[in-house]
């Protein structure tokens, strides 16, 4: 699936399209800039207690995506809406499972409700969805993820919120959902970025407007060190 963008001057961004499609993805408009404080609460964290594993994993179960610091969260929530809140936000989308806590958490400060993408068939969903194909990093492995229709629609304004960011893959995918609605991307959040890794570039290029609260870097040694 590639993407290009268009309209793009002064630093604003006017739209997305995709080779997949006629369709042009919506994007609202934005002039990038950097965070008005760091999430230094979620930095400090990660040194604390992440674990940098062979294949530049960035293993942090113990507090965001397996065992969850809600009080964590819940600032990470704050944070989000501090970043999008003037955005009016109709729709945040995520993908299971790991975005969902984070997703749902952030939700009750712009007042909408959280979509997640299914990885799974189930008896449960309708025939009438959305699909998309998105390969995992972690896992090693491709999955279709799936949509309803019914709860993604032209008129929403949507927020894309994950746990990581690193080869991009789930957001092209999520992109992807949000231009087969007709609906607009307002931007994406992400609470842990590997910038060593090309998803963040992949997707700033595309002219997303892309807010990660903490961007690791490896040093020559293999330490774990912060972009500014």
């Amino acid at each position: 699936m590639n993407f290009s963008a268009f309209g793009y001057s002064k630093h604003k961004f006017y739209g997305i399209i995709s080779d997949n499609t006629d369709k042009v993805l919506k994007t609202a408009f934005f002039t990038p800039e950097r965070n008005g404080h760091n999430m230094k609460l979620l930095e400090e964290r990660i040194i604390k207690d992440g674990i940098i594993k062979e294949g530049g994993i960035v293993k942090v179960d113990s507090f965001l995506n397996h065992q969850m610091d809600i009080e964590l969260i819940n600032e990470i929530g704050k944070e989000f809406y501090r970043l999008f809140g003037g955005e009016k936000v109709t729709k945040i989308l995520t993908i299971e499972a790991s975005g969902i806590g984070i997703a749902c958490i952030a939700a009750q400060y712009f007042g909408a409700p959280v979509v997640f993408a299914k990885k799974a068939e189930s008896k449960n969903l309708d025939g009438d969805v959305y699909t998309s194909s998105v390969h995992s990093y972690t896992k090693g492995k491709e999955y279709i993820i799936r949509v309803a229709r019914k709860f993604i629609d032209a008129s929403d304004r949507v927020l894309i919120i994950d746990d990581f960011l690193a080869k991009g893959k789930a957001l092209l995918g999520l992109f992807d959902i949000v231009n087969q609605a007709g609906a607009t991307l307002v931007g994406a959040g992400i609470c842990i970025e590997k910038g060593f890794q090309e998803g963040g570039r992949i997707i700033r290029d595309m002219g997303v407007h892309l807010e990660s609260l903490a961007i690791v870097e490896l040093d020559s040694t293999g330490n774990l060190t912060f972009r500014n």
